[in-house]
């Protein structure tokens, strides 16, 4: 398994060079004050003001430091080094209080000590990890009793496309192995000059569900929305402002969902 990981965690130390100078990103009006988060996490999460929030696999901490602005004690974590040193700098010329580390999600419990109000993941993540059942368990060992996690993610059925080629070419079921793909490119600069194996797995909403049961976790909400925020794949058009379609199937596909569950 550690050669999946270090496949993909180079990939990733690539990845967080071009996506600092991305549009995508928008460092400069990022960096002047603009809240990057988007209104189904906004909406789904309310008031962090005090309280302390863990996000796991933050990449360069943009997100982690616009829930800091907005009132919470953050500490986000990323296995990607790059990301990570990144994010720490990012934190010092903002002059936010923020804390980072380096550290596989599936190995937090090494690596970092203390429980959380919140602990919080989103869009993109689940792919990159082979054991859901660790995962949530990290999540549950983290959480202070009575504890909120909470996840938006980009839905499974979403990633049976091949979304180039607009067709079905994944099973929607874990097959209990990672999936190989050469990656030219990435979603937020698809011009990049990055041509590197990645290994991702399929998760199963069901299977998503059993994890966070088995660890204890206790489902308070649930949704699904028929688009993105992000125009992050091909062949997406927006429908109207901050919401995204892929294809042109012309009928509602699920696009995210999110979770937030209790200690």
């Amino acid at each position: 398994m550690s050669k999946y990981i270090e496949t993909n965690k180079k990939l990733w130390d690539t990845k967080t060079g071009f996506h600092l100078k991305s549009e995508f990103y928008e460092m400069e009006a990022f960096m002047s004050g603009k809240n990057m988060l988007k209104p189904i996490e906004l909406a789904g999460l309310g008031d962090v003001t005090g309280k302390s929030l863990l996000h796991l696999q933050c990449h360069f901490g943009q997100d982690t430091i616009c829930w800091a602005r907005k009132g919470a004690e953050v500490t986000g974590i990323d296995f990607s080094d790059k990301s990570i040193a990144a994010a720490q700098q990012l934190a010092k010329e903002l002059k936010i209080k923020a804390r980072f580390l380096t550290s596989n999600v599936l190995a937090l419990k090494d690596n970092l000590e203390g429980q959380f109000d919140i602990v919080y993941t989103s869009y993109g993540v689940l792919g990159w990890l082979p054991d859901l059942d660790q995962w949530a368990e990290v999540i549950a060992h983290f959480l202070k009793p009575g504890g909120i996690f909470y996840i938006a993610e980009f839905h499974p059925f979403l990633y049976i496309h091949e979304f180039s080629d607009k067709k079905i070419a994944f099973p929607y079921f874990n097959p209990g192995k990672p999936f190989e793909e050469e990656e030219e490119g990435t979603y937020a600069d698809p011009n990049a000059k990055i041509k590197q194996k990645e290994y991702f797995w399929m998760h199963s909403l069901s299977e998503i569900f059993q994890a966070l049961f088995k660890a204890g976790l206790k489902i308070v909400d649930f949704h699904e929305f028929d688009f993105s925020p992000y125009n992050c794949l091909p062949h997406m058009k927006e429908r109207k402002p901050g919401e995204f379609i892929y294809g042109d199937y012309g009928v509602a596909l699920p696009h995210v969902f999110s979770i937030k569950a209790r200690k």
